[in-house]
């Protein structure tokens, strides 16, 4: 019975994750064309923070409650999903178009934040002094983000037009119901893993991974089936960005989180996701069905490695 409950709640959080996403990107892909600020920044800052809020509030909480391998687990799950399995279905459904900025700036500082972890965590620990960098580098980035806000030109061409107020609105209540039907899908998600009897370690890389990553899922794939490649795009590369950063940069101000000698693996494999990522686009500046393929058969053979 208890089986049935969860599955449904699950089914419950996964519809609340399209219709909130489709309210979501129309809303801050309206925002962009209002304010003339371009998608990418939309996609690398607003979009990108909003979706990581489950991401946020799982590891943070997770941090508190000393369940570090749940807090570095959901992070380095999160990335590698991100790229592998989110980028790559939606360039399976629609071939994204990739600015020049993301291949030339914000991939490679995705990338090398992402070593950045691995050396950080490399002594067994994320320490506070650890997070105050991780923190500053935060900042610096949305300061770059900030200047290409002021100087980049480029808003888009399928925006749906709508009133600023509306937009906000659309922004604002279609990020709650993302957060809303994620908590739920993730709750029932751990709930039918924990009745399994799955390991903490493989539940907080898959199972809250996924569940946390639902949001940049929807939202991509809405935004890719949109025309809002920019912010397909800039949702993940940002959302990966943002989750080392900020959010184990925040967990470790809170308390020391210990890095698992088994996440120096996974790491390296969200580290290896991103370069896929850059060599994938580096030339034609173009994610391809092919490519997305590609992602997705990455993911499977590090799924088969994790069981």
């Amino acid at each position: 019975m208890e089986i049935i409950l969860q599955v449904l709640l699950l089914a419950l959080g996964f519809g609340l994750l399209v219709k909130g996403a489709d309210w979501f990107v129309d809303g801050a892909s309206g925002i962009a064309a209002k304010l003339h600020i371009p998608q990418l920044v939309i996609g690398l800052t607003i979009v990108a923070m909003g979706t990581s809020a489950p991401e946020a509030a799982v590891s943070i909480s997770a941090a508190l409650k000393g369940s570090a391998d749940i807090t570095i687990g959901n992070i380095v799950g999160s990335n590698i999903l991100n790229i592998l399995i989110i980028l790559g279905l939606a360039s399976v459904i629609v071939p994204i178009k990739v600015a020049n900025s993301t291949i030339r700036v914000d991939a490679p500082y995705m990338i090398a934040i992402s070593a950045m972890l691995l050396l950080l965590g490399w002594d067994g620990t994320v320490t506070m002094t650890d997070g105050l960098v991780l923190v500053a580098l935060f900042i610096g980035y949305l300061g770059y983000m900030l200047y290409m806000a002021k100087h980049g030109s480029d808003v888009g061409e399928n925006i749906k037009e709508m009133k600023l107020w509306k937009a906000l609105v659309y922004t604002a209540v279609g990020l709650v119901i993302i957060i809303l039907g994620a908590d739920v899908a993730v709750n029932a998600a751990t709930a039918l893993a924990r009745i399994m009897g799955m390991s903490e370690r493989f539940i907080g890389l898959t199972i809250v991974a996924l569940g946390t990553s639902l949001p940049e899922l929807v939202t991509s794939v809405t935004a890719a089936r949109k025309g809002n490649a920019d912010i397909a795009i800039g949702n993940i590369v940002g959302s990966n960005i943002f989750n080392i950063l900020f959010v184990v940069g925040l967990s470790a101000l809170i308390v020391p989180v210990p890095f698992a000698l088994n996440f120096r693996v996974d790491t390296i494999v969200a580290i290896a996701a991103g370069v896929l990522l850059l060599g994938c686009v580096f030339s034609r500046e173009k994610l391809e069905r092919w490519h997305g393929v590609v992602m997705l058969l990455a993911y499977g053979v590090y799924l088969a490695y994790l069981l």
